[in-house]
């Protein structure tokens, strides 16, 4: 009997029509001996995998053009984001619990107009009289309103939230520098905490960033995105207790705080109307990055502090899991 020849299933998208991407074996070029053979194939490799990626490309994009509205719906990347493991912290609008305990937090007297923020920014003890000094007089004070610098002495962290808790400073920020570098910065909101220690990375001063705008003294508006967990909600009300609650839209200032993958990476733009429909953005400066290291219930104290998050080794299951 002549056997019929099976129907192939039709493909589902685009990418499964195109086949697989760069089918060519791949040569082990590790076994080469000669270094200018061994780069020269190396090279040639690159080559041919850009070259059959521009290709597929191409037909992607003349097979879309054909079938028009009939293409099979485009394929969504997978990346770290959308594939985050679940986490049982995930803050939703329906969550009652959460909210109850939103209204009677550290920060309620600030959500409730009760307060307005103080800021208290010094160094730590050894760091030098230039780095951390300059760090805080040219950017943090310009960043966040209604902000003071103070030099640090000899004085002890414990002593200086005394200090503060005595003339009504709302916030101590202590930054750290070590081998001439900032790469620290402990937030401690009083009175009564929490206390949050991060770590600093890729700072950009406000003078360093190409075409920027100018510094304008006022009070910004605050844009928080990605703090989604119980962790998160937090830090995110921590870092809006920084900044009051009346930003001047006059003067068209805006903070951003954006957290991916428990980076949070701090910006500072003014948005500018070329016309009624169309707005850009001109970016301010400064540009740093945020990553926290401890979450302290209280005011700081290095001996008896009770923590509310550290990052143990046994909660970190794989690259998918995020805390914020």
């Amino acid at each position: 009997m002549d056997s019929k020849p099976e129907d192939k299933p039709e493909p589902k998208t685009i990418v499964d029509a195109l086949g697989p991407a760069y089918s060519r074996p791949y040569i082990n070029t590790a076994i080469v001996r000669n270094k200018a053979k061994r780069a020269r194939l190396r090279a040639q490799h690159a080559q041919e995998k850009e070259t059959d990626r521009k290709q597929r490309r191409k037909k992607r994009r003349k097979m879309e053009e054909e079938l028009g509205e009939q293409a099979p719906p485009k394929q969504i990347p997978k990346t770290l984001d959308n594939m985050r493991e679940p986490d049982d912290t995930f803050v939703v609008e329906e969550d009652n619990e959460v909210f109850e305990d939103l209204e009677t937090d550290e920060f309620a007297d600030y959500f409730n107009r009760k307060t307005t923020p103080k800021l208290m920014i010094t160094t730590n003890r050894g760091s030098s009289k230039k780095i951390a000094k300059e760090f805080i007089e040219t950017q943090l004070l310009k960043l966040f309103p209604n902000s003071e610098y103070y030099p640090r002495r000899n004085y002890h962290v414990k002593e200086i939230i005394e200090y503060c808790k005595n003339r009504g400073f709302t916030d101590v920020i202590v930054v750290n520098e070590d081998r001439r570098k900032v790469n620290g910065l402990l937030l401690s909101h009083l009175p009564d905490g929490p206390t949050a220690l991060f770590k600093v990375t890729t700072i950009i001063p406000m003078e360093k960033i190409p075409h920027r705008a100018g510094y304008c003294p006022s009070n910004p508006e605050l844009i928080l995105n990605n703090f989604d967990t119980r962790l998160g909600t937090t830090i995110g009300r921590m870092i809006s207790s920084l900044f009051p609650q009346d930003p001047e839209f006059r003067h068209r200032r805006v903070v951003t705080f954006h957290n991916q993958r428990d980076y949070v990476f701090v910006r500072q733009h003014r948005y500018i109307f070329d016309s009624v429909q169309n707005v850009r953005l001109q970016e301010m400066g400064p540009r740093f990055t945020l990553k926290l290291r401890s979450l302290q219930h209280g005011t700081f104290d290095s001996k008896y502090g009770e923590f509310e998050w550290l990052p143990k080794k046994e909660n970190i299951t794989s690259r998918r899991r995020f805390f914020l």
